[in-house]
């Protein structure tokens, strides 16, 4: 079975991309499925049904959703081997943009949006840095210039994958897409693989619960920051130092 990890920021499409992708991919006779990992609600899976893939949604509830995905891929590629398929998608939401889902072997997807603003591809971080395939959607709503500067943005950023335009309301750019989605690379066992980037360390009193604002509640792994030396060492560009 072809396993994907998709990834991007929350409502930057990737639902909307992988139907339009995977129609492609039906009607060429593939069985695929989608398990989508999200935190406290999601409605993804009735639009996939409505499309005719089958869907399995997890929620993290009040765990961290990144670390409730990768404690479960291993469950849910079981589960698509049961089911028979040809291919697995898991798409998650990058929350915190300090993550990233994608597993060494499997291919990565990062879906990002044009009205995110041009220096979104600086800020979401090994989500997109470390993907294979990045797909920017909403290009018809932003002008010509928007779409190349933000083009032009995330290929800065990760100048290694291939860059593809989609829209999803009308499907355009979903075959590209569906192309390498079959191709991707063969997963019999997650058992012993990697993450291409280590989750960041966060046990601190606020990770066990508690609710109370002020030093004395801040426990564990705490950063602090120095906002008078960060002042004087980042003025604003334009600025006199």
């Amino acid at each position: 079975m072809r396993l994907v990890t998709v990834a991007g920021p929350p409502s930057s499409g990737k639902t909307a991309v992988l139907i339009k992708s995977l129609e492609h991919l039906r009607r060429e006779g593939l069985s695929a499925a989608v398990v989508k990992f999200d935190c406290i609600s999601s409605r993804d899976r009735e639009a996939f049904v409505r499309a005719g893939i089958p869907a399995v949604v997890g929620l993290s509830g009040g765990l961290c959703p990144d670390h409730f995905y990768v404690s479960n891929v291993q469950d849910a590629l079981a589960w698509g081997r049961a089911e028979g398929l040809d291919l697995l998608l898991f798409e998650s939401a990058g929350l915190c943009n300090r993550c990233a889902p994608h597993i060494t072997g499997v291919l990565a997807v990062c879906v990002v949006d044009n009205l995110s603003g041009v220096h979104t591809p600086q800020k979401i971080g090994p989500m997109l840095k470390l993907a294979d395939v990045v797909v920017v959607t909403k290009g018809d709503i932003v002008s010509q210039a928007e779409r190349e500067v933000f083009l032009f943005r995330v290929r800065q950023v990760n100048p290694r994958a291939t860059a593809l335009t989609l829209n999803g309301l009308t499907g355009q750019g979903a075959r590209a897409l569906a192309s390498l989605l079959s191709g991707a690379p063969v997963t019999e066992s997650l058992d012993g693989a990697t993450l291409r980037f280590s989750m960041p360390a966060a046990v601190c009193s606020y990770c066990l619960g508690q609710r109370r604002v002020g030093q004395d509640f801040q426990m564990g792994n705490v950063r602090k920051m120095r906002f008078e030396k960060i002042a004087q060492e980042a003025p604003v560009p334009g600025e006199d130092a």
